[in-house]
């Protein structure tokens, strides 16, 4: 399995807590810990926007099984064009795990056609993430519910298409709600879209987190990686799919 990790990597070299929490960037962190859990059968390499061809040059994005991507303050440096090409690969098969504020991300708007927009407050709330789906892929050696002492408040509503599988519903100390685990199927392809994960607390050191985001990596890898081609054939009687 060939892995991208993603990261526009751009606060955590600004200083402050995200460069105490993440010296190295989010992406090192997040691939650090799929090549612990997914060991030998993943190919696991990093990619951030000041990268030559914000890092999926040559052929990096045609390889990739699964994409992650992580993305907040630099939403509108990802040009068009890289966008589509993640959208079309999404098409054709390839797996998308889009993290916390890559929600607002080009490729996540183009594939849910949606503002994805949501209600959010940063004062250290306290969240409870509830597994819905406990026979979900995504879900396999996580408990019932993961608690995460302080966090951004992320809550409804959340303008998406309604969620082809609903694995995580959040709940917070203020009284929100959240959709913090969703699945969706666009084409061949499929996205996990998993809520936690601001920059400024340290959710993705925590192992259940990553077991999760590992989880998920498996589950958004294509089913079929062999192409299928679907096409129209004449009859004597008339036109049929094929």
């Amino acid at each position: 399995m060939n892995i991208v990790v993603w990261n526009e990597y751009v606060q955590e070299r600004e200083g402050g807590v995200p460069a105490e929490l993440y010296p190295d960037g989010i992406h090192i962190v997040i691939a650090d810990c799929l090549r612990a859990a997914l060991g030998a059968s993943a190919l696991v390499r990093t990619a951030t926007l000041d990268e030559p061809g914000h890092g999926f040059s040559d052929s990096v994005l045609d390889e990739a099984d699964v994409v992650v991507w992580w993305g907040h303050v630099a939403h509108d440096q990802v040009p068009d064009e890289l966008a589509q090409r993640v959208q079309q690969r999404v098409l054709e098969g390839m797996g998308l795990v889009v993290l916390h504020s890559a929600h607002l991300s080009k490729p996540f708007l183009r594939l849910m056609g949606t503002s994805c927009s949501l209600r959010w407050r940063e004062a250290g709330d306290r969240e409870l993430i509830w597994t819905v789906s406990p026979g979900h892929p995504i879900t396999a050696g996580i408990p019932a519910v993961i608690p995460l002492e302080a966090h951004e408040m992320y809550g409804e509503f959340f303008d998406i298409p309604a969620p082809d599988e609903l694995v995580f519903v959040s709940s917070f100390s203020g009284g929100e709600v959240f959709r913090s685990g969703c699945c969706f199927r666009r084409g061949k392809g499929k996205v996990f879209y998993f809520s936690p994960g601001h920059e400024t607390y340290p959710i993705y050191h925590d192992p259940v987190i990553q077991r999760v985001i590992a989880n998920a990596v498996g589950w958004a890898r294509a089913d079929t990686p062999s192409e299928v081609v679907i096409g129209i054939q004449e009859s004597e009687t008339g036109w049929f799919d094929q």
